[in-house]
């Protein structure tokens, strides 16, 4: 008699809330300080307490939320020494993860961050900051992942993950200003394979909205 390998598509309870609340977090769908309970987060899922819990636990492992002595769960609200940090990190690894990319930059990857940076355009303009932060980390992974370093993306992205509620609280008090320049800075230096020009355009691209939380 055969065994079935068929595999579960269904992920575990704990898992799914663990996912879903992390974009929520990444994405800046929740302001920086705002409180919520184990017994929320299961109902907004729809799970019990017990996977609820874990979700959170790991959360709070990556940094993205609190949990205080008595239980009370917010996300963070970060101090400037904070920002400065997380800052510095975004710098050296989103770096060194383009410079790694570069090599492996085919037409078809620059096409899409093209299309993508239209998108992030087209929320700056509608003033949209969850959709503008989803769409500018979507642009920065697209082109880490041409690096083939799984361990260092998993890195910036937890760095994505504390600076989540922080960012939507800047772009959400801005007022229209124009598309940032950086994007297209990006896009033309691999065009050109031109890894010093990449470095730099990446190095302020990722500096930039951190240093007006900063002003």
């Amino acid at each position: 008699m055969l065994l079935s390998t068929r595999q579960d598509p269904t992920p575990p309870a704990h898992d799914r809330v663990y996912r879903g609340l992390r974009m929520r977090i990444m994405h800046g769908e929740i302001a920086p300080g705002k409180a919520m309970t184990i017994r929320g987060v299961g109902a907004e899922f729809g799970v019990s307490m017990t996977p609820a819990r874990e979700a959170v636990r790991k959360l709070a492992a990556e940094g993205a939320l609190n949990v205080s002595s008595s239980g009370r769960v917010t996300t963070p609200e970060l101090n400037n020494e904070r920002i400065e940090e997380l800052a510095a990190l975004r710098s050296l690894i989103e770096v060194e993860l383009a410079s790694r990319a570069l090599p492996r930059a085919h037409i078809a990857l620059i096409e899409r961050l093209q299309s993508i940076n239209a998108r992030v355009n087209e929320d700056i303009i509608r003033r949209d900051a969850v959709n503008y932060i989803r769409h500018n980390l979507e642009f920065h992974r697209t082109l880490y992942l041409r690096a083939q370093a799984p361990a260092m993306l998993a890195m910036a992205e937890t760095v994505w993950l504390q600076l989540g509620p922080t960012m939507r609280a800047l772009y959400g008090r801005l007022k229209r200003r124009p598309p940032p320049q950086h994007h297209l800075m990006i896009i033309s230096a691999l065009k050109a394979g031109d890894e010093p020009s990449l470095r730099l355009a990446v190095r302020s691209d990722v500096t930039q909205g951190l240093r007006m939380l900063l002003a």
